[in-house]
This record gives structure tokens, sequence and C-alpha cells, in this order.
């Protein structure tokens, strides 16, 4: 049975140069896909655009169909209170689980603040947060 808190994240890889978020963009609107939260990474001339979208697999069929090179991430949404203090919580967590945190965005909604995170033991982290009163973010919400 699938976890109902592993969110299926975008990843799309392309060269670090101007127009390219705006070629990524403009193929999600022309699909009529949200983007909900994103982050850019570089390295070497490339950039990650990571993303959470309303249509994942939409989204991969309309970006490979441009020729960018996209993949999936499994990751988990942890809300987390909106002040100081909260990420220090789920940072701690994790890394009293020896739960390596191996990259994290966030973003501020008008309910809670967000924090999405690429773990190396996703189960272990959903199990984690949730025994110790953590809220997460259901995957439904991102298909």
């Amino acid at each position: 049975m699938e976890n109902p808190y592993i969110i299926k994240q975008i990843s799309i890889f392309s060269e670090n140069r101007p127009g390219r978020l705006a070629a990524i963009a403009e193929a999600l609107k022309g699909a009529e896909i949200n983007i909900f939260a994103f982050s850019i990474a570089e390295a070497d001339g490339f950039g990650v655009v990571r993303a959470l979208v309303d249509r994942p697999e939409e989204a991969y069929r309309a970006l490979t169909d441009l020729g960018f090179r996209v993949s999936f991430t499994e990751v988990v949404g942890v809300k987390m209170r909106d002040e100081p203090g909260g990420l220090s919580e789920i940072a701690s967590i994790l890394g009293d689980a020896d739960i390596n945190i191996e990259y994290a965005y966030a973003y501020s909604g008008r309910d809670a603040a967000v924090l999405i995170l690429r773990v190396d033991q996703v189960e272990d982290a959903i199990r984690q947060i949730l025994e110790r009163g953590g809220e997460l973010l259901e995957a439904s919400r991102f298909r």
C-alpha cells in the first residue's frame, strides 16, 4: 500500500541560462498545472528546478515533450510552526532519529509554514514525525 504522506516531486534539469525558468513555467502554464512550491539549485552551469505541482505526471509529459530531463523524487511535507523554533523542532526530531536531511525548502501558507524534505529514510522520517506529534501534508494534495 502506498504511503499517503509521500509526495511526488518533479526535478527538472536544465542549462543555467536566461529564459530556461521562463520556458519551464510557460510549459506548466500551458498545461494548466499549478506550482505549489519550487526551488532552484545550480552546479557547473546546470540548474535543477525542484517543484511540487498539482499534477506531476502531466507536468512530466509537458516538460519532457519540450526536451527537458525530468525525474521524480519522494519527499515529505511537514507543517511547522511559523515562528522561531519551528524548524528546530522538525530538524531535532529527524536528527535524534539519525535521519539525514539531504535537502529542504519551505513555503509559508495561510494555515502554516511547510517544510519540504528529501531524507535518506523516508518511511522512518514519516513515522518519527507522526509519533512526535508532527503534522504532514497528504500526497493527495499534489495529484
